[in-house]
C-alpha cells in the first residue's frame, strides 16, 4: 500500500468553494471551474481528485455531477466523489461515466441496506465516508448528529464488504488545525481496512505525520484548503510524502 494524497474539490453553484466545518454559511470561492482546478492537480501529478457535490450532500440527489463526469473523462487522475448520492441509478450512472470509486456517506445511516447491497454489487469502487463529531456519526451534510459510534459503523460495513473508508473529523475540517491521528487510527484499527484521513491537513509535518501510520491502515489524505490557501502545493506533497 503507498500512500496516496487526494487534493480535493468541493462543488457548490458549479464553483470550487471550502467550507469552515461544513457551515454553508462559512463559504470562500477558491474557483469558477471545477475541472479548470482538476486540471491544475492533474498536471502536479496527482495520483487522485476527491470531489465533493456539496450541494447533492444539501438535497440529497445529484447536482454538480456533469463536473465531475468531464473531469473523469478528460484527465488522468482517477476520480473518487461523495455529495447527494442516494439511490443504485446515482451509483451506476457515476461509475460508468468514467469515476473510480464512488462515496457513500449519510446513506450508510439513514439507508443501511442500499449501501450493503452497493458493496456486495461493486465491492472497492464504493468508499464509505464516515463523518464523525466527538467519535459520533454526523449524517446530511453534518447538520445532524447520530447516535451510532463512528468504529462500530466502520465495523459493520467491513463485515458487509467495505475496502475503503475516508474518515473525517469535523472538528479539524477546514480549521488548518492538523488531522485527529487518535481517532483516524482507531478506525483503521477497528476495522482493519484501508482508512483515508480527512481533515485539519494543514502542512507537509501532517501529512508526515498521516504517513507514519500508514502500517496501521492509514492509506491517504484529503487536503483541501492547505492548498487553496498556499499553505504548500501539490507538487511539494507529492515529492515530501504521497504516491511518487
Amino acid at each position: 500500500m503507498s500512500f496516496t494524497i487526494y487534493p480535493a474539490i468541493d462543488m457548490r453553484g458549479g464553483k470550487c468553494v471550502r467550507l469552515v466545518q461544513g457551515d454553508y454559511d462559512q463559504e470562500t470561492v477558491y474557483g469558477d471551474s471545477p475541472f479548470d482546478m482538476a486540471k491544475l492537480f492533474d498536471d502536479a501529478g496527482a495520483e487522485w481528485i476527491h470531489m465533493v457535490d456539496l450541494d447533492g450532500a444539501k438535497l440529497g440527489k445529484r447536482v454538480n455531477d456533469q463536473y465531475v463526469v468531464e473531469v473523469a473523462q478528460k484527465l488522468r487522475a482517477k476520480v473518487q466523489i461523495g455529495g447527494g448520492i442516494r439511490t443504485e441509478e446515482d451509483v451506476t450512472y457515476y461509475i460508468e461515466n468514467g469515476v473510480d470509486r464512488v462515496i457513500l456517506g449519510s446513506a450508510a445511516i439513514s439507508n443501511p441496506k442500499f449501501v450493503k447491497e452497493m458493496l456486495k454489487k461493486y465491492g472497492s469502487k464504493i468508499a464509505i465516508g464516515i463523518d464523525a463529531k466527538d467519535g459520533y456519526v454526523a449524517t446530511e451534510g453534518w447538520l445532524n448528529t447520530s447516535t451510532v459510534k463512528a468504529t462500530d459503523l466502520g465495523v459493520e460495513l467491513t463485515n458487509a464488504g467495505a475496502e475503503v473508508f475516508i474518515f473525517t473529523d469535523i472538528a479539524t475540517d477546514g480549521m488548518l488545525s492538523g488531522p485527529n491521528l487518535k481517532a483516524v487510527v482507531e478506525m483503521a484499527q477497528a476495522t482493519g481496512k484501508q482508512v483515508i484521513a480527512s481533515g485539519g491537513v494543514s502542512s507537509i509535518a501532517d501529512l508526515k505525520s498521516l504517513n507514519v501510520v500508514e502500517g496501521e491502515g492509514v492509506s491517504g489524505a484529503i487536503v483541501g484548503k492547505a492548498l487553496y490557501t498556499n499553505q504548500f502545493t501539490l507538487a511539494e506533497a507529492l515529492r515530501e510524502v504521497g504516491n511518487k
